[in-house]
């Protein structure tokens, strides 16, 4: 029993809920275009269903404007309806060579809306790193009672938490850059 076979799990726990908060603050509109939100939506090609960006090519041509070009022409009803039917709550505009999806300035209201699901995206990440130090020092405990020293264990213990400092404010730092860029007009 090593105090590794305790802190590496963590660490990767706390790596994937970073990882994941990333994500997730990349799929909230800030007002500007980023073709990330339309990684929710699904189109139906031949039979299966299949993110928009495997069926057309999607660019960002400005600050305000994604770009979609379907690879063939059937698929522009089916873009547009599944854009439409999503919870983007933005109509796209098509000229039959291209969908333009124009991003609408974000009222106050509706920042302070999107700072607050940021906030909690957050807040559900930092949970995710407690209970992996939780877990970890929950399992060196029990390697105590199963003859591991009590001065490793609490220097694991130490690493432990360290770990969790780090994590926190990486999740702090990425909660920060997002709300920068909702609140900024």
């Amino acid at each position: 029993m090593e105090p590794s076979d305790y802190l590496n799990p963590a660490e990767e726990k706390m790596e994937m809920a970073v990882a994941y908060l990333d994500e997730a603050l990349a799929h909230i509109r800030a007002g500007k275009a980023n073709p990330k939100i339309l990684d929710p939506i699904r189109v139906s090609y031949y039979g299966t269903t299949v993110p928009v960006s495997q069926v057309a090519n999607i660019s960002v041509p400005d600050a305000r404007t994604i770009t979609i070009t379907p690879w063939e022409k059937p698929m522009f009803k089916e873009i547009e309806k599944a854009i439409i039917n999503s919870e983007l709550g933005i109509t796209p505009e098509n000229n039959g060579e291209i969908i333009r999806i124009s991003i609408p300035p974000l009222t106050e209201e509706r920042r302070r809306a999107l700072v607050k699901q940021s906030k909690a995206e957050a807040e559900t990440a930092k949970v995710s790193v407690r209970n992996a130090r939780r877990d970890a020092i929950e399992g060196l405990k029990k390697a105590v009672k199963q003859g591991m020293s009590e001065d490793i264990s609490k220097d694991a213990e130490n690493d432990v938490q360290k770990l969790h400092d780090k994590y926190l404010k990486k999740i702090d730092d990425l909660f920060a850059a997002k709300e920068k860029e909702i609140l900024t007009v």
